[in-house]
């Protein structure tokens, strides 16, 4: 016998009983489908057997964990679908990048129809109301390389060739076998909710999201954001570095150098385009430049503004941060804690009358805002708008129209700057977008703030929110997107952020995703930064930048 303790009550069961048959046991106690349970600080899979006295809790579908173990599944269940349908004639299926809360798919070997989408997500559908298990099994290193190789998942041979363990765990569902970073649902029947859809020259998964974990979420396009992505996985693919198995590659022949030079050369280029949209627009006055949490916004306005010099344009650079309403007028949450992230927290009204007086002409004394005092200051800082000058402003809510509501529209030029991942695992595991800001976001807080891994980890559910709120709904607004993740940068963010990681204590809640995150920078081999310009958008985090960020 087993003694467990679930939500304070201690009950005993027979030795090896599984985290599912518990789970079955309380599942009226939530809400949403329970898909992981947690014991001793670290997650289980429900198939797992249970073998010494413990204290377990579960999770489902809306936390974090569980939601990203539905999306894995779901892929698990597409994988094995359409090879059952297309059969012989397929060669592989290509897991991409995620719109919205949509995973984008492009399909190698047939052609892809209404019709074969159709049969494939009926036969999902087939298998979830067979509740079949998925199967995980722990094989040598070398062995799954050879697997995947016959299977001709080349991304996934070759990067388990690059793996330093001698076991890997692959999974089985109902004879189809693959290799995933991360945990997986304990059977089909969880999966009940998705569909198929094509797009473009492949197809999306719709799934749901966090909030609604029992709602398909509907498809919104985003033709700008798409494009973006695409470009970078095109790049990714000429470079021969879509994956990291691939940079892994490049990196173990000595070729980091050339990749280095290369992307910031690209980078440099997107710049330097951008800068001539908008001189070649005289009206162009106020540029715009909004993005998300370690996007690099301010080493990319630092860059932009040289380049609109050598076009003869005099940039002015304002931060919106220096706006902010005093803290004593700034509204707060539903916790009764400041929200910085609103609209509301910014004085809307005085940005307005000092842009406008400067657009007519005027001279205005720009605040600057004390983050220690909490309030606005004024030192001096007098500045007007002369022939061949723009504001090269930078802020959160740059794109909202209800920040700049005065400004003449022909007057802005609004930039959505992001570090969108061009590379991923392997063909059919992702990296998501928010994994890389997160850890340039542990490595810049840790340097620049004294911040630990724990508090940055912390932190980041909320600063997730307000980004949902106030600057992805804007995105598509945006007159260019600028793609600011590097190619490499996760292989020099390694080295910086592991230690960081390895510090977090294992008996409070951020250690698991801090194990999480180790176990994925386990998959790169790391990369000296010595090699990284001085004016890289990466130095903005890893610290030596000549902007001085």
């Amino acid at each position: 016998m087993v003694k467990v303790k679930i939500d304070g009550v201690a009950k005993e069961y027979d030795d090896n009983i599984t985290y599912k048959e518990l789970a079955k046991e309380h599942k009226d106690s939530y809400e949403y489908d329970i898909i992981l349970a947690r014991c001793g600080g670290k997650l289980m899979e429900l198939n797992k057997h249970i073998t010494q006295d413990c204290e377990v809790c579960f999770l489902d579908t809306s936390y974090d964990s569980g939601h990203k173990t539905y999306i894995r599944g779901i892929t698990l269940l597409m994988l094995k679908s359409f090879y059952d349908v297309a059969g012989e004639r397929l060669k592989n299926v290509f897991v991409k990048y995620a719109i919205g809360n949509s995973c984008y798919c492009e399909v190698e070997g047939t052609k892809l129809t209404q019709k074969l989408l159709s049969d494939v997500e009926e036969r999902m559908h087939s298998l979830v109301e067979k509740d079949l298990p998925f199967e995980k099994r722990s094989i040598d290193t070398e062995d799954a390389v050879n697997i995947f190789g016959d299977y001709g998942m080349y991304d996934k041979k070759e990067l388990l060739e690059f793996r330093r363990v001698s076991k890997v765990n692959i999974y089985t569902l109902d004879g189809f076998e693959d290799y995933y970073y991360g945990y997986m649902p304990p059977s089909t029947g969880i999966l009940k909710y998705f569909n198929l859809q094509l797009y473009d020259k492949g197809f999306v998964i719709n799934m749901p999201n966090r909030k609604t974990p029992n709602v398909v979420s509907e498809f919104k396009s985003s033709p700008k954001l798409f494009k973006t992505l695409q470009e970078a996985s095109d790049w990714g693919r000429v470079a021969g570095a879509d994956t990291v198995g691939a940079l892994n590659n490049i990196i173990a022949h000595g070729k980091a150098s050339d990749l280095i030079l290369v992307q910031e050369a690209l980078q440099e280029k997107k710049i330097a385009g951008i800068a001539e949209a908008i001189a070649s627009d005289d009206s162009k006055k106020f540029v715009m430049i909004a993005g998300p949490s370690s996007s690099g916004k301010t080493s990319f306005s630092h860059r932009l503004s040289i380049q609109l010099r050598t076009l003869g344009i005099k940039p002015h650079r304002i931060s919106l941060d220096d706006y902010f309403k005093n803290r004593e007028d700034t509204p707060k949450d539903e916790n009764g804690n400041y929200d910085f992230e609103c609209l509301g927290a910014v004085d809307v009204e005085l940005f307005n009358k000092d842009m406008m007086q400067l657009l007519n002409g005027g001279t205005v004394e720009l605040p600057e805002f004390n983050f220690i005092k909490g309030q606005r200051e004024y030192k001096g800082n007098f500045m007007r708008l002369d022939e061949g000058d723009v504001f090269v402003i930078e802020g959160i809510h740059g794109l909202n129209d209800k920040l700049s509501y005065s400004l003449p529209k022909e007057s802005k030029f609004k930039i959505y700057i992001s570090a969108l991942t061009q590379l991923n695992i392997d063909e059919h595991n992702r990296i998501a977008t928010t994994d890389g800001r997160l850890i340039r976001r542990m490595v810049r807080d840790a340097r620049t703030r004294g911040t630990s891994a724990a508090r940055t980890i912390a932190m980041w559910p909320s600063v997730r929110r307000g980004e949902d709120n106030y600057i992805f709904p804007f995105q598509e607004e945006a007159d260019v997107m600028f793609n600011s993740a590097l190619i490499y940068e996760l292989a020099v963010l390694k080295t910086y952020v592991e230690p960081l990681l390895f510090g977090i204590p294992k008996d409070i809640p951020e250690y698991i995703e801090a194990k999480r995150l180790l176990k994925f920078l386990d998959y790169f081999i790391g990369i000296n930064s010595e090699d990284i310009p001085k004016n890289s958008l990466l130095r903005e985090f890893v610290g030596g930048s000549i902007f001085k960020v």
